[in-house]
């Protein structure tokens, strides 16, 4: 699906002369993230494909470079204002530690459901945090009535010329740490990290692809760009909370319509599949918003057979909690965790049996739960549940096999 071209709104105001004044405003405060080439990726998704890594950035993630830049920008009367802001949790941490270094006091607005690893760095980082409404979008409304009140310096997540010039540098090193670069794939949420690169991209190299990834869930820029005008979607939960915006930037947009070249969308479950391998074959903690262009590539929604291509890794900013269930439902459905549950003669040596046979098989038991007394059970058995460690679906079905064929009922299997 090709958009390019078909809306152009406000995008003579972002230059590549600013984005070159953002990087030299950025110098020695980011880090120049790696460009990193994964041969694992390149052979399953058939692209020559790097990753640039700015979950390694300050912060976790990319944002502090068009937070750091716009706060750089400010009159010293708005300095002594303070600046506010909306957001999910990586702006967040960005315009804290920009304003925390440049000495002016910050006020962040976070969804009340904003993970509370997340809430908690926007503290250290030394901005004042207010939980208000269940998304971006409601937190973002409470962020403009507190900045009327205030007369505190608005610093917008993504639709902002200044915002967008400091996420632009990240294709300024693109550029320049790869010049054979053929595409760059890039997470869309708001649109400003898109519509920065874009410019860059295509002003001084027009030939590389510029292409945006969404979640199916919310997928509001791309719905725009179908309907050529700016489309506001209802509330949604996403995996990706980073891109979990419900309308796109005005000035974003007009950008993303005149320099990207296509829009895709990704489900859910590809996205937790996309961070499960980022963790297993690249030790790469990623969240959900800096895995959807993986995901996109992995599983057909994009294909760049042979093309030299960098896939952004936006941030890394994921709750442990929603790792722990990430590599959980990963490892049951790659067939290296079996749940069961059954039930045994409740007499000595019957559970011996069992754990001796699933040994045997070098099934590797994890926990084990033993029940006599559960009403559901029949007199004079037990029910038994237990999770094995196990090497992959051949290695599970086999165990199921072997229990099948000693007898033992299997009534209810969790997966």
């Amino acid at each position: 699906m090709i958009f390019k071209g078909d809306l152009i709104m406000g995008s003579d105001q972002l230059t590549l002369s600013a984005v070159r004044q953002a990087g030299q405003r950025l110098a020695g405060v980011i880090r120049p993230t790696p460009l990193d080439y994964s041969s694992t990726f390149s052979r399953l998704t058939g692209s020559e494909l790097y990753f640039k890594l700015e979950n390694l950035q300050k912060t976790g993630s990319f944002k502090i470079r068009g937070a750091y830049n716009k706060i750089c920008s400010l009159s010293k009367t708005a300095c002594q204002r303070g600046v506010i802001a909306a957001s999910a949790g990586n702006h967040a941490q960005g315009v804290a530690y920009a304003a925390t270094r440049a000495g002016i006091k910050a006020t962040i607005v976070m969804p009340e459901r904003a993970p509370i690893s997340k809430v908690m760095a926007t503290q250290g980082y030394g901005a004042q945090v207010v939980l208000a409404g269940e998304d971006y979008d409601q937190a973002l409304a409470r962020a403009k009535i507190l900045q009327e009140e205030t007369g505190a310096t608005f610093v917008h997540s993504f639709d902002d010329f200044e915002v967008m010039a400091g996420q632009g540098t990240i294709a300024l090193e693109l550029l320049a740490e790869l010049p054979g670069l053929e595409a760059v794939v890039a997470p869309v949420g708001g649109g400003g990290l898109i519509a920065g690169i874009a410019l860059v991209v295509k002003t001084l190299k027009p030939s590389v692809k510029v292409i945006g990834v969404q979640t199916s869930v919310a997928p509001a820029v791309y719905l725009s760009l179908k309907n050529k005008s700016i489309q506001k979607l209802p509330p949604a939960r996403t995996i990706a909370d980073g891109i979990n915006v419900r309308r796109p930037g005005e000035l974003a947009f007009g950008l993303i319509s005149r320099y990207v070249d296509d829009l895709v969308l990704v489900e859910e479950e590809e996205i937790t599949q996309a961070i499960m391998l980022f963790l297993e074959r690249s030790k790469i903690v990623v969240e959900g918003a800096g895995a959807v262009g993986l995901a996109a590539l992995l599983h057909g929604r994009l294909s760049l057979p042979a093309k030299k291509v960098v896939v952004i890794i936006s941030g890394g900013n994921i709750d442990a909690n929603i790792i722990s269930i990430i590599i959980e439902r990963g490892l049951v459905k790659s067939g290296r965790r079996l749940h069961l549950r059954l039930v045994i003669p409740d007499q000595p040596g019957s559970l011996s049996g069992l754990l001796s046979l699933l040994a045997g098989m070098q099934a590797n038991l994890i926990s084990i739960n033993h029940d006599r007394i559960k009403p559901q059970v029949p007199l004079q058995q037990a029910e038994v549940e237990l999770v094995l460690e196990t090497r992959d679906r051949e290695h599970l079905n086999f165990i199921l096999e072997a229990l099948d064929r000693e007898g033992y009922e299997l009534p209810v299997r969790k997966t």
